[in-house]
């Protein structure tokens, strides 16, 4: 019997070890641009890109995190070119994606990953503050599909990866425009997905669950003289609220795009609330205690 188990063991290893060598070898030398690089799941992305060997195009808004973010790489001996770029800005995106075919020759994988959050109940929810989320979260993902898709038409070859949320796939208080936001993402991807159903190019529709990131630190929570004190209690109970660092969802999110899967939950309580919400499509709040981030 413990024969049998040391076996298992050393199969389980190897078999760990062999997908391990193959998503390094499917990303070597491969043209990776990365967007919202400057930290969270961006940062994580990149770094592990760059030591499998990937040629790393990175943008952010901020840049001293950015500049963070090429060291890291570049200490570690990774081939990185930054940009100081908003994702919501769409002739930068278009001129992005045409500095990297002239320079690059094309990409080879897209991660549409910048993101901000806010929270406020509906009847609160400024029209400016929706619209700003709206602009980066949504529209920078079909900016970020649309201006690099061509490179990887030309190729008949490439991934594209958005990032959406599990609060993509349900609905919470005080989150109606990145729900919004995120649900139209996955529309947006799983759409694409179909489009592209005939080529090479896969497409895949990412849902984080708690991953420890800045994404709270800098979103908006209100204009009211109390907005910091609500800004530093939310960002205490989203940490309780995280169960993944950003390197292992990193490892998780490289893995799946390598073996092109339509959808990659990011960690055990994206798959606890995804069972959840099938199983209770009304109801599934009463199963998921998570902190609101407007809390009264």
């Amino acid at each position: 019997g413990f024969s049998f188990w040391r076996r298992w063991a050393t199969l389980s290893r190897n078999k760990t070890a062999k997908l391990g060598e193959n998503v390094m070898k499917f990303y070597n030398q491969k043209v990776c641009v990365i967007t919202g690089a400057a930290s969270g799941i961006g940062r994580a992305c990149a770094l592990a890109l760059a030591s499998y060997g990937a040629k790393t195009v990175i943008t952010d808004i901020r840049k001293d995190m950015l500049d963070e973010t090429t060291e890291l790489i570049k200490n570690a001996g990774g081939a990185v070119d930054a940009h100081i770029l908003d994702a919501a800005d769409r002739d930068g995106v278009y001129e992005l994606a045409a500095h990297v075919e002239k320079t690059h020759g094309g990409a080879d994988f897209v991660l549409n990953n910048a993101g901000v959050a806010m929270g406020a109940p509906v009847d609160e929810l400024g029209i400016d503050d929706f619209n700003w989320l709206m602009d980066i979260d949504f529209w920078g993902v079909v900016y970020g599909t649309q201006a690099f898709l061509p490179h990887m038409r030309a190729k008949n070859n490439g991934r594209i990866a958005n990032i959406s949320s599990v609060f993509g796939l349900f609905s919470v208080p005080e989150q109606a425009a990145y729900n919004a936001a995120k649900f139209a993402v996955l529309g947006f991807t799983d759409a694409a997905r179909h489009d592209l159903a005939n080529t090479n190019i896969k497409v895949t529709t990412i849902h984080p669950g708690g991953i420890n990131t800045n994404i709270v630190r800098h979103a908006r929570l209100g204009q009211g003289p109390d907005a910091e004190a609500q800004r530093q209690e939310a960002i205490v109970k989203f940490e309780k609220f995280t169960m993944t660092q950003p390197d292992k969802a990193a490892r998780i999110i490289l893995k799946g795009v390598a073996k092109g899967k339509p959808r990659i939950l990011v960690g055990p309580d994206a798959v606890y609330m995804d069972i959840i919400r099938r199983l209770f499509p009304s109801n599934y709040l009463r199963f998921m205690p998570f902190p609101r981030l407007d809390d009264k």
